[in-house]
């Protein structure tokens, strides 16, 4: 009878105990454990990060520009070394052009002398035309004088005052002149006959003067071919031919056409490729920091200079205009940053990151960016219990139901209730809010789990303790 006594009061208990449990369980049927967080102020700074490479801003490959193949004679700088503009850098096989340059001198110093000689024989002829009309003048002065005699005898002869034998040799005199007149005057006309072959002469001399100094010019441009010089002062980057090599004139990006790489360092640039979904947040002068994978710890301050505009696709490297096809893989944009400071030890090629400021707010309200998430209207409208949305046969209804809204949600009471919110700037792990919260407002911040999942006006559970690891 007592053993029976015992079971019924353990039986009872368990009873009791089982009911209290499950009153337990489904009072907390529904409620979502979640941590929470607050709406605070803090300075934010937006940061584009993109990695890339060191370059030089300005850089020449130098190249054969030679006619034909050409072997390399000599490199008289290694790789490097520090340059001039105009400095000497490597020589090619020139036997051929200083050949044509030798014989073209000839030919200029030749066509030079026969110049001399018919400006030389134009001058001497100048000068006999006019001695020549000199001797014209005196002999028509001459014929006056003698005309004068002449009528004169012929008066004094009718009235006796003169001889006969004086007025012969007066009219001899007269006639002899009148007769040299136009032997002077054909002297001339063939003296300025001789002129015009003379100047002739000096002209197409002249000319051929001209041509064989531009024949001396293209030779000499030839031979300053095989004579590779540096255009601008920098140093040689990139070395990779040897003497006894042969080049070919062709594109810079072909091998067997370059002969070095001179760089520009006085402006170093940092050239990165920025994410699509960032380079709209990019602007000229933005300030930066970047990191070089081989000077580490030390960051460089410098600035954006550069913006590309054309899309790169980044399984390839090429533009995306460039690409046959039409491609839906993620792209990259070129954003060139210039080092204020660059260290003497930097090289080209070396890897770096870029971290652009593109924006800065002080005392932004901000909250953690896990905690924002998004809803369609229809979801607003569910209640806890409903599983399915009713059928809407509105399209435009349908349409309105389907519209996403940004927002967190906000703890009122035990529930968790949607708040639409609207954001400003970005920052490394929150995001500034411009409206739709207030100061000290808590909001569900994790997990990422129940934010993707949670019910607008579901019944909550804060929980901010720290999760404990288990050990494997």
């Amino acid at each position: 009878m007592k053993t029976w006594k015992i079971v019924v009061v353990v039986v009872a208990l368990v009873a009791v105990g089982g009911s209290i449990y499950a009153s337990m369980k489904w009072n907390q049927k529904g409620i979502v454990t979640v941590q929470t967080g607050k709406a605070t102020r803090q300075d934010l700074t937006s940061v584009v990060t993109a990695s890339g490479e060191v370059k030089p801003r300005n850089y020449i490959n130098i190249g054969s520009n030679a006619q034909g193949a050409s072997r390399i004679m000599e490199i008289l700088v290694l790789e490097g070394a520090r340059v001039k503009k105009g400095q000497l850098l490597a020589k090619l096989e020139s036997v051929q052009p200083e050949a044509e340059v030798a014989a073209q001198r000839a030919t200029v110093s030749s066509t030079e002398a026969d110049s001399g000689a018919a400006e030389a024989a134009l001058k001497a002829q100048d000068s006999n035309i006019r001695t020549l009309q000199a001797n014209l003048d005196r002999v028509k002065t001459d014929l006056v004088r003698a005309k004068a005699d002449f009528d004169r005898s012929k008066l004094l002869l009718d009235q006796g005052l003169v001889s006969k034998q004086d007025f012969d040799m007066r009219r001899a005199s007269y006639e002899s002149f009148t007769a040299a007149i136009p032997e002077a005057e054909a002297r001339i006309m063939q003296a300025r006959a001789q002129r015009e072959q003379f100047a002739a002469q000096l002209v197409g001399s002249q000319r051929r003067i001209i041509v064989s100094q531009a024949n001396l010019r293209r030779a000499s441009d030839s031979l300053q071919r095989t004579m590779a010089t540096s255009p601008i002062d920098g140093v040689v980057t990139n070395l990779p031919v040897r003497v006894g090599e042969t080049v070919v004139p062709g594109i810079q990006n072909s091998a067997a056409s370059l002969i070095m790489t001179i760089a520009d360092m006085s402006l170093i640039t940092a050239e990165v490729k920025v994410d699509e979904t960032d380079i709209v947040n990019v602007k000229l002068d933005q300030v930066a920091d970047v990191t070089i994978d081989a000077i580490p710890g030390k960051t460089f301050k410098g600035h954006v200079i550069e913006i590309g505009n054309t899309a790169i696709l980044r399984s390839t490297g090429l533009a995306a205009s460039q690409s046959a096809i039409s491609s839906q893989e993620a792209k990259d944009f070129k954003v060139v940053v210039a080092l204020d400071n660059p260290p003497d030890e930097i090289r080209p090629g070396l890897s770096c990151t870029a971290k652009i400021v593109t924006a800065t707010r002080g005392k932004a309200l901000s909250i953690p960016i896990q905690a924002l998430t998004v809803r369609t209207k229809g979801d607003l409208e569910k209640k806890d219990d409903q599983k399915e949305e009713p059928v809407v046969t509105d399209p435009a209804a349908a349409r309105a139901k389907k519209e996403e809204i940004q927002g967190v949600f906000v703890v009122r009471g035990e529930k968790a209730v949607f708040l639409k919110v609207d954001t400003g700037i970005t920052g490394t792990t929150d995001i500034e809010v411009l409206g739709g919260l207030n100061e000290g407002d808590e909001i569900i911040t994790g997990s990422y789990k129940v934010i993707r999942t949670l019910r607008n006006e579901a019944k909550i559970k804060v929980d901010n303790k720290s999760p404990v690891k288990k050990e494997s």
